[in-house]
């Protein structure tokens, strides 16, 4: 598996610009390769597929059940994006930075409801988040380094639909 590794600055903020993620090809083998008959509706978490796009919306009648790609990451435990957070920083202000976190996901999850984290790992100095797409790891990411600074790398699987993203900081 080739991976580049690349240091990033900041960007501005707004809406997400032509990327890795519409690039042809990066392909996520979770996306559905035809889009859902509408209206569907994704069993697991409700999300509703109307208009072309996942959408958290009232469920419509007769909408057929679909599970969305989402949930199918995070039933088969494959997350798309790894956010590994380190150093005596994050044993020390833990409570801050899942805030911040949790709170970086509920931005997103409102426009993108395919955007989430799956699972949050906690061990000493370390938090590993794991997510569903491979642009929440970068969001979190950038909302640390500007709120708390520290050291944030990317590094993208060069042949796949994968991200990891380490942030470090010892003090």
């Amino acid at each position: 598996m080739k991976k580049t590794t690349t240091t990033v600055q900041a960007q501005p903020a707004g809406r997400r610009r032509w990327g890795r993620a519409q690039s042809p090809e990066i392909e996520d083998p979770y996306k559905a390769r035809a889009k859902p008959a509408e209206p569907s509706y994704c069993p697991a978490c409700d999300a509703v597929f109307h208009k072309g796009r996942w959408q958290w919306a009232p469920r419509l009648a007769g909408a057929s059940a679909v599970t969305c790609h989402a949930c199918h990451r995070i039933k088969d435990d494959f997350p798309a994006g790894i956010l590994t957070l380190s150093g005596a920083f994050v044993a020390a202000h833990r409570p801050d930075l899942l805030s911040l976190a949790r709170h970086q996901e509920e931005l997103e999850k409102q426009e993108h409801p395919q955007n989430r984290i799956m699972s949050i790992e906690e061990g000493g100095d370390r938090l590993v988040i794991s997510t569903t797409d491979i642009h929440l790891p970068w969001r979190i990411g950038e909302a640390l380094r500007r709120a708390f600074r520290g050291k944030l790398d990317f590094n993208y699987d060069q042949d796949g639909y994968f991200v990891r993203v380490d942030w470090r900081r010892e003090a």
